[in-house]
């Protein structure tokens, strides 16, 4: 496995939050799922899809002394903090980058943190070991440094945990069974992400029939009026008669799928994830916003 792109066991989705005995909690880290390959004083970062960064990460170096095996691969999240919270679109800036020098500026400007969770092999695997044992090793092993650290968990108190990321405008929490293992490339029901629904308000740039649904849009900082999803839930049926009575004086052209029209209208909706390029995931309407102009509408990170 040294050295070569594999991937990591994947988080299947949970609904709300619970307390268990038999699971641990940790924090949702909002960044990107690394996985970190050392030996002796090289050491390498792969993404999930098997990319290798290392270079764009020149911290990482640095990490090899904090990690007190010889050999190791573990399963991370790496991020960039900012005012004490990781910031999903800093981690990807550093990501994106391939200039040196625009590389060695950017770890002054966005420090990335390496924060581990799992240890998939040491100088033997230890995929078949139950979770705490791979979490007593990794304490062991890992120590607690600015570039590289342990992520935190507590024991059967997810509740607690979930209330407390809302309050520090996390992601939510992840939930792990204490006898799980660690499978390669599966999705397992033994690790559950749950996460907190977020507000944003947003443009509406058209809208679908076929079930009805809104398509709405954000503006970026090099990029107006940008499509970021559908929302299909949450309408009033006179919520959306008093929309298409509106909406026939907007429109411009129709394609199969979506009525376009003038971005003059904005709402307000819930989504619970988005993709790495903003695209937005489990929308729900929250109501219209008449008084909003379409250009307060700006992604947020």
């Amino acid at each position: 496995m040294l050295y070569t792109p594999i991937k990591p066991m994947i988080v299947s989705i949970g609904n709300e939050p619970f307390n268990d005995e038999s699971f641990i909690f940790e924090p949702k880290w909002d960044g990107w799922r690394i996985l970190l390959h050392k030996q002796g004083n090289r050491i390498e970062a792969y993404t999930r899809n098997g990319n290798n960064v290392t270079n764009k990460f020149p911290e990482l170096k640095e990490a090899t002394n904090a990690i007190k095996a010889h050999t190791a691969i573990l399963d991370c999240e790496g991020i960039v903090l900012r005012d004490g919270r990781p910031i999903f679109d800093d981690f990807s800036f550093r990501g994106r980058l391939s200039n040196s020098s625009r590389i060695r500026n950017a770890v002054n400007t966005h420090p990335a943190t390496f924060v581990v969770f799992d240890v998939l092999c040491t100088d033997r695997e230890h995929l078949k070991e139950p979770l705490m044992m791979r979490k007593q090793r990794l304490h062991e092993i890992v120590s607690v440094t600015n570039i590289i650290s342990p992520t935190m968990y507590i024991e059967a108190q997810g509740r607690s945990l979930f209330n407390l990321t809302k309050d520090r405008d996390m992601e939510g929490i992840v939930a792990k069974r204490k006898e799980s293992k660690y499978y390669l490339d599966t999705k397992s029901p033994d690790w559950l992400k749950i996460k907190h629904f977020k507000t944003i308000d947003v443009i509406i740039l058209g809208y679908r029939t076929k079930p009805f649904g809104l398509v709405i849009g954000l503006n970026f900082r090099t990029v107006p009026n940008k499509p970021v999803g559908v929302v299909e839930f949450g309408f009033k049926p006179e919520e959306m008669q008093m929309f298409l009575e509106v909406a026939k004086h907007l429109q411009t052209v129709k394609d199969q799928k979506t009525q376009w029209m003038e971005p003059r209208l904005c709402c307000r909706i819930e989504y619970l994830e988005r993709t790495d390029t903003h695209h937005l995931r489990t929308t729900v309407f929250r109501g219209f916003l008449l008084d909003k102009k379409p250009e307060d509408c700006k992604w947020r990170v």
